[in-house]
This record gives structure tokens, sequence and C-alpha cells, in this order.
């Protein structure tokens, strides 16, 4: 395999993603384990009114986001994304501590889903080798992501294709069994008020759940660093976050309506909804009773793609960002080195050796790996969205300030400043309100508090590291360099 450097000509990323590629990774991006399992113990936690009001205040949040990013990255189509944004429209410490703090969250993101996916896989092969799993999915998304970058692109749109698809043939199959067409007599509306129904738990059952949306929705901001490798960034990408709106509408609000309906929120196959219980996710429970008693294997194997697509993107997301911060010197040199395929091979190296840590789980117990290696990574999540916020908001004022007119930006976010500022406020609200998950009975779990917070200070740490070495200071607006680039 042929390794240059990435300064030569001929050794730029390569413009490899379709249209298709891209909208399939937009509608694709956060529809899985959250949608499939989580559901399930969201409506019993907090009703099914308190579940649908949730996710779509989130949902409304992700939109937010997205046409932030679809914004900034029209305007800019690059590999580094956020972090570069932050970089040059806040300053450059941020976008340092911004383009580490996104590579750790989907590196340790990896070994996450390995380890999930290590858990379905024996629902078929009780005693097989988490080891040998685990090293067989990471092979497989090496190799995906080593070929091409249109691999990834294609990978990504199949497992995109698939999750989707089920998705609407389970709307379909759950509008059929609410009106009596499947599976016995029509339910109606009666799920809905079954004792305490819609709402349940109060106000910090409520809280809950919200903060389970924010993380089932994350992975939306991958058609950010994706917009780097479209063949028409401009075209594409506004195209691909158009479809946000309508993915959060169908796909997450519809769903779980329809699962409040079909399901009253005190079975308590609900709260069995986990990646060990396959058995028991909303999907799966909708479908035996309309009669598809292979449901349960059916959901199996799609949640495995789910996982194996968020690895996939994982892998891909983290390689890149880990490419861009070497190319502006805030990472080692040696991983801006590219295959003659355009891709950047060492960082996909470094990337897939953290992905490694999925091998702990043969040895620590399947489970408890996996919810550790998710607390660790999912406030990065959250921290990176904040930084979206924060980038668009001084991105546009500077673009005025310095005489430009809006209608000159290719893709204008609607709804500004009120957009940004909204994402902004209702990010922090979920950081700071992950602490309640914490407290029980006013006892504090110290355990789980520090596994939550522990990439917040991590993350100011190389944020003021940063800025006491290089000693920088936050980008004045009419200094902030708002000439769109697509240099990468």
């Amino acid at each position: 395999m042929n390794v240059q450097d990435s300064t030569s000509s001929n050794t730029q990323l390569k413009k490899g993603l379709k249209a298709r590629h891209m909208t399939m990774i937009a509608l694709g991006g956060a529809i899985g384990t959250g949608l499939f399992l989580a559901s399930g113990g969201a409506i019993s936690s907090a009703g099914p009114g308190g579940a649908l009001l949730a996710y779509a205040a989130v949902g409304i949040m992700v939109y937010f986001l997205m046409t932030s990013l679809g914004e900034l990255a029209t305007h800019s189509p690059e590999p580094g994304s956020f972090s570069a944004y932050a970089g040059r429209y806040v300053d450059p410490a941020f976008g340092f501590a911004m383009g580490w703090n996104y590579w750790y969250n989907w590196a340790v993101t990896i070994a996450a889903e390995l380890a999930a996916a290590t858990l379905i896989i024996k629902y078929w092969f009780p005693e097989s080798s988490s080891f040998l799993w685990s090293v067989l999915f990471l092979g497989i998304l090496f190799l995906l992501n080593a070929l091409s970058v249109r691999a990834y692109g294609e990978a990504e749109y199949w497992f995109a294709l698939i999750k989707i698809v089920t998705v609407i043939i389970f709307l379909v199959v759950g509008v059929a069994m609410i009106f009596g067409l499947m599976g016995g007599q029509s339910v109606g509306f009666s799920n809905f008020t079954v004792a305490s129904a819609p709402f349940n738990g109060g106000f910090f059952a409520f809280l809950g759940v919200f903060m389970a949306a924010g993380f089932s929705f994350q992975g939306t901001e991958l058609i950010g660093v994706a917009a780097g490798e479209s063949e028409d960034p401009k075209r594409n990408v506004p195209r691909a976050i158009k479809q946000v709106f309508w993915r959060i509408l169908i796909f997450y609000i519809l769903a779980i309506f329809v699962i409040g309906l079909l399901i009253p929120y005190t079975d308590p196959n609900l709260l069995s909804s986990d990646l060990d219980q396959i058995g028991t996710s909303p999907f799966t429970l909708v479908f035996e009773r309309a009669g598809f008693a292979f449901a349960a294997a059916v959901m199996n194997a799609i949640i495995l793609t789910s996982v194996l697509s968020a690895g996939n993107s994982g892998m891909y997301a983290s390689t890149r960002m880990l490419y861009a911060l070497a190319v502006e010197g805030k990472a080692p040199k040696f991983l801006a080195k590219l295959t003659r395929g355009g891709v950047p091979i060492y960082a996909l190296i470094v990337t897939a050796a953290i992905g490694m840590l999925a091998f702990l789980a043969s040895f620590f117990g399947d489970g408890v790996v996996y919810t550790w290696l998710l607390n660790a990574s999912g406030m990065c999540g959250f921290i990176t969205w904040v930084g979206i916020a924060i980038s668009h908001y001084r991105f546009r004022r500077a673009f005025v300030k310095q005489g430009h007119d809006v209608s000159e930006l290719p893709y204008r976010a609607r709804w500004f400043p009120f957009g940004p500022l909204f994402a902004f406020a209702l990010c922090l609200f979920v950081i700071v309100g992950q602490s309640l998950s914490t407290i029980e009975n006013g006892t504090v779990d110290w355990l789980g508090l520090i596994a939550t917070y522990l990439s917040v200070p991590l993350f100011f740490i190389l944020w003021f590291g940063y800025k006491y070495a290089k000693k920088t200071k936050v980008v004045p607006l009419d200094q902030c360099d708002v000439s769109g680039r697509n240099d990468l």
C-alpha cells in the first residue's frame, strides 16, 4: 500500500461521496439502538406523551444544529469540519480541544459498538468468544475504511437502507394494527390513557428521557465531516440536511407514537429493552403481536447492522478528524499521510487501535465494559454540539460585520440567531441535568458521576493547555477568516 504525504497535489482526500451517499449518511446517522431499543425504556419511564415530548424537543434542537452545520459546511467543506470552524471563528485553542474531543468520542464509540456487537451475536452463539467476534468485526470495519471513502459510503448506504426499510415496515404494520387490520382488535387510543398516561413519573422521569433522546440523536453531525469528501458539497450537503427534520418526524416521533398506542407504558417488557434482551425490543413486541413469530431473530440481525453502521461511521469520522488535526499541526504530522486512494492510513490505524479496547469485553464482562465505554464518550457529543452552535453564531456575525450579505451564502440556516442560541441553551441544560441521573434517594453515585463527566474537565484541560502553550486568543469578529475554502 503506497503512502504519500498529504501535501502532494495528487494525494488529497478523494471526492468520492455521491449525493445518494450523503443523503443516506444523513438519514441513517441517528437511526440505531436509540430507536430500536431505548425508545421502549423511554415510554416506560415517562409515558408515551413524555417520551414524545422529549424526543420532539431534542429533535427540534438537532434540526437547528444541522442547519447551522449545513451553513458552515457548504460555505467551507472540509474534513476538519467543526474543529476547523471552532479554530477559525472562535479560538485556535477551542478548535484544538473540539477536534481531539470529537476524535476521542468516536474512537471510544467504536470500542463500545464492537462490545455491543459481541452481545448481539451471542443471541445465536451464546458460548462463543467475545474476543474472536471483536477481532472479526474490527477487521471488517478497518477494511471498509482502508479501501476508499467510496467503500465507506457504499457500506453506510446499505446499512442505512436496511434500517430505513425496517422502520417503514414497522410503521405500516403498526398503523394496520392500530386500526385492527392486523393482529386482532383495534386498540385505538386506549393505551395512551391507561393508568397515569400519557405522562408518567413527573419532571425527573421526563428529564431522564430528554437526556437519553440526546444521546440517541448523536451522529447526525457526521454530515459535516463527510462534506469534505462530497463530490458536490454545495448541492449535496443542503439536500442531506433537509432530510434531518423529516427523519426526526417520521422515524422517531411517529415510531414512538405507534409504540405508545400499541403497547401500554406499564408493560414490564419495555423496561428490559437492552442489548442483551433483544427479544423485548419494542419493535420485536409489535411485530410478534402482529403474528410474526420470527421477529426477535430478524430484529437481532437488524440491530447488529445498526451497531456495525455506528462503528463504521465512528471509524470514518474519527480518522478524518485525526487527519485534519495533523494537517493543521495539532497532531503528529505522520497522521496526515495518505494512501494513493486518499485514505489517511496511519490515522486509521491509530483509531482502530483504540477500538481494540472492545477486546476487554472478553475479560471483564461484555455489559460492564459496554456501559463504561458509553459513559466515557457520551458527554463528548454534547460538547461537540455546543461548539457547533457557538461557531455558527460567531461565523454569521463575523460574515456580516466584514461587509458580506447573507445572500452570498450557498446555504443559509433559518431562524438565526434563535437556532444556535436555542441549541446552545438546550445542550447546556442536558449537560448539567445529566448529574441528576447519578442521584438516587438523596445519595450520590460518585463513581457514576465521575464516569459521566470525565470528558468535561478533559476538554477544558485540552482547551486551556493549548491556549497557554500557544498563547492563542479569541479571534475578533473583524479578523475571522470567512472566505470559503475547499482545500483539504
